[in-house]
């Protein structure tokens, strides 16, 4: 049986794993269209940061290991321009040699990934304009850093939050342009204005409801333009966005999301014949929304690319889903969000009902306890927990992933009360702050 993989990073080289590991005579080939495999995207940012020392140490096995110990056939510089279902062949581009290649597959997965998004600004090809996706993105930012003092940051979601506190960190004047009325857009207003306040405190300046217009310069970006006003810069970041990597499978008649994401079932299936697709190429479906969503994350890469491989080899795994958990750190505050949003459930029409509090993370008592800002959301019939966002210090982890666990098991608010949770005074009070929340809300009348 004859395996072929394109995309040598998160979901691909999962999946490639289990079956080396579960089925020891494949032959499997994978195609990847740069030089580097198996690498932690998320901890990018901290490399240019400096909190990582070398974009090397985000890389978990390097392409030589893949081939010598675990037999894969892993190509570099293999584009795949083209998928034959018909025919069950791919083919494309050998970018360093310009030649042409065409494979035969039996069973073929796509982890393709997402690609940054580029508007076309007047301006856009000019030096110094910059995303963060891959390594060698990552290296030409810090190799572009020596004369810069002022970045501008082009979009204020995760990428834009991270990347704006890694430029602080090495002595950069930061700007963040956002089309929207806020920052960390996966949030609810209310939520984010304690972004906003933390952004202002450690020195970013956030220009919001602003649209960038064009970029100017004579080969370098020197300035930005927006419909509110003109800003000079130094570098420019733009992180508004991703969008799946599928553009080569239009002819196929693979079965696409309306944002070009491929659609999957339950066993990472396409609607094509012994093709498959994982990771951030694909839809995931939501299990509070129950339909496909697009969340793209490296956990739900990993997951649905070892699943996929799995079920290739007929080991049948069902991908149980996701909620939408996430996390990130912004300066000394973690921000984090899982389930729906109250603008998500009105979205989908849901009733429903919300519950705030503030909140320690440890014992009130006990020294060292930090401040957590904690927004349930749960529906009005039945209580059943929608979502949850937490701001604040040490503990924002534990407690959304007691949040996420619970939405995976559809738990009610009141069911937060029967969780065995860990006390001891440096590690939380004798009812966990989500517990807390729960009793006060059941008492209400």
């Amino acid at each position: 049986m004859h395996y072929v993989i394109i995309g040598g990073d998160a979901a691909g080289m999962s999946a490639a794993m289990e079956i080396v590991r579960n089925d020891p005579g494949a032959q499997i080939t994978t195609l990847e269209k740069g030089h580097i495999y198996s690498y932690g995207q998320c901890g990018l940012p901290y490399v240019v940061g400096k909190h990582v020392p070398s974009s090397t140490d985000v890389i978990a096995r390097s392409v030589e290991m893949f081939r010598s110990k675990y037999g894969i056939d892993a190509k570099t510089g293999y584009e795949v321009t083209n998928v034959d279902p018909i025919n069950k062949t791919v083919s494309g581009n050998i970018l360093q040699t310009r030649d042409n290649f065409i494979l035969n597959y039996d069973r073929l997965l796509i982890a393709t990934g997402a690609t940054p998004v580029i508007p076309e600004w007047d301006g856009s090809h000019l030096l110094g304009i910059h995303t963060i996706k891959t390594i060698p993105n990552t290296e030409a930012i810090i190799a572009d850093l020596e004369n810069v003092q002022q970045v501008t940051i082009i979009g204020g979601g995760y990428i834009g939050l991270e990347m704006a506190e890694n430029f602080v960190s090495i002595g950069k004047k930061v700007r963040i342009i956002q089309r929207g009325n806020q920052l960390a857009g996966i949030f609810d207003g209310d939520v984010a204005c304690l972004i906003h306040e933390h952004a202002k405190a450690n020195s970013v300046e956030v220009l919001l409801n602003e649209e960038v217009q064009s970029l100017t310069g004579d080969t370098r970006v020197n300035r930005i333009i927006t419909d509110k006003g003109s800003y000079p810069t130094d570098l420019v970041l733009v992180a508004v966005g991703v969008k799946p990597t599928t553009e080569f499978l239009e002819e196929t008649g693979i079965q696409m999301h309306p944002n070009g994401a491929i659609v999957v079932n339950n066993h990472l299936e396409t609607n094509v014949e012994s093709i498959y697709a994982a990771g951030d190429c694909a839809t995931h479906f939501h299990r509070i929304k129950q339909l496909n969503d697009y969340i793209p994350l490296g956990t739900t890469a990993n997951k649905q690319g070892r699943m996929a491989g799995l079920n290739m080899i007929g080991r049948m795994t069902e991908f149980k889903g996701i909620v939408g958990t996430s996390i990130m750190k912004f300066f000394d505050l973690a921000l984090g969000k899982t389930g729906l949003s109250e603008k998500e459930a009105e979205q989908l029409g849901i009733s429903y009902d919300v519950h705030v509090q503030e909140a320690t993370d440890i014992a009130g008592y006990y020294p060292g306890k930090e401040t957590m800002h904690i927004k349930l959301i749960f529906r009005k019939e039945g209580k059943q927990l929608l979502g949850g966002q937490i701001i604040g210090g040490n503990g924002v982890d534990k407690r959304i992933d007691v949040l996420a666990t619970a939405l995976h098991h559809r738990m009610t608010f009141s069911e937060l009360l029967d969780l065995d949770l860990a006390y001891a005074p440096p590690f939380n009070g004798v009812w966990d702050p989500l517990q807390q929340m729960a009793k006060r809300n059941n008492t209400k009348k």
